[in-house]
Parts: C-alpha cells; structure tokens; sequence
C-alpha cells in the first residue's frame, strides 16, 4: 500500500509512464493543475507548497525503491517546477505557453546552478534542479511583464 501510494504520487497519477518524454507530460500535467486551481491564488500557492514537500518525499522513495538515479518515471518534480513558473503570473495562454518551453528548455539546458544541483543525493537532487528551473522561468517572465508593454487579455 505505501508503495502503491509512493508511486502514484512520485509519478504523478502514471504520467511519468507515458512513453518517450515522460518530464514533457509531466510539466503538461502541472499546467493542467494550474489550470485548475489557478483562480484562487492563496489555493495555488499553498498547494505548490504541499506538493513540493511531499515531492521531496516520494522521489527520494521512489529513487530508494528503484534503484536508479533521478528515474524517469518520476515526474512530481516537474510538475512542481512548472507551478512554481506560473506563480504570481497572470492568466494568459500566451504567457503559459512561454513558461512551458521556457521551463523546458531550462530544464534540458541547466544552467548554473541547476545542473549542480542534479547532482545531489535523492529527493534533493530530483527535485531542486527543476524547482530552480521554475523559479528562472518565472524571473524571467517578472522581468518580461515588468518591462515590456504585453497586454494580458
């Protein structure tokens, strides 16, 4: 049973198992979850606070039963990043859209510090690297909407 739930979490409901691009379905599935929690900001932030606790918990769980390094299948983390790159931003398809790739192609690059931060040890090491990718993309997207003139609509 608690296997069972370590599981489903680390892989977010078995999105981590659809096949080739499993952190691609996975931040797909945390703009779905945006998506729905995303009118009550207070709702929002708590609960990307929660997931990114019991992240920490079930990847490192689920690194311990597998045996492997950051396995594929878990895919919490990704979601978590791809919230907290959404965080604070207003609503607009076109600005998560830009979050989505941006967080991807940060995730895939990972610049510094995030490819470091790969490297520690269990949960850490599974989940930092795309909660700082998240936090980029969402600086990033601060500073577009601060300087320049995008309109919401």
């Amino acid at each position: 049973m608690f296997k069972s739930l370590i599981k489903i979490l680390s892989t977010f409901f078995y999105v981590g198992y659809l096949p080739l691009i499993p952190g691609t379905f996975g931040s797909m599935a945390g703009i779905g979850l945006f998506y729905l929690i995303r009118a009550n900001p207070i709702v929002l932030v708590s609960f990307t606070v929660i997931l990114i606790v019991i992240g920490f918990f079930v990847s490192g769980k689920t690194e311990q039963i597998t045996q492997k390094k950051d396995p594929s299948c878990v895919v919490i983390d990704e979601v978590c990043g791809m919230l907290l790159s959404l965080l604070f931003i207003p609503y607009d398809i076109k600005l998560v859209i830009a979050a989505f790739f941006l967080f991807r192609i940060l995730d895939t690059l990972k610049p510094f510090p995030i490819g470091r931060l790969e490297r520690l040890k269990g949960g850490l090491g599974i989940m930092c690297d795309d909660l700082v990718a998240g936090i980029y993309t969402n600086i990033i997207l601060q500073i577009v909407l601060r300087f320049t003139s995008f309109k919401t609509s």
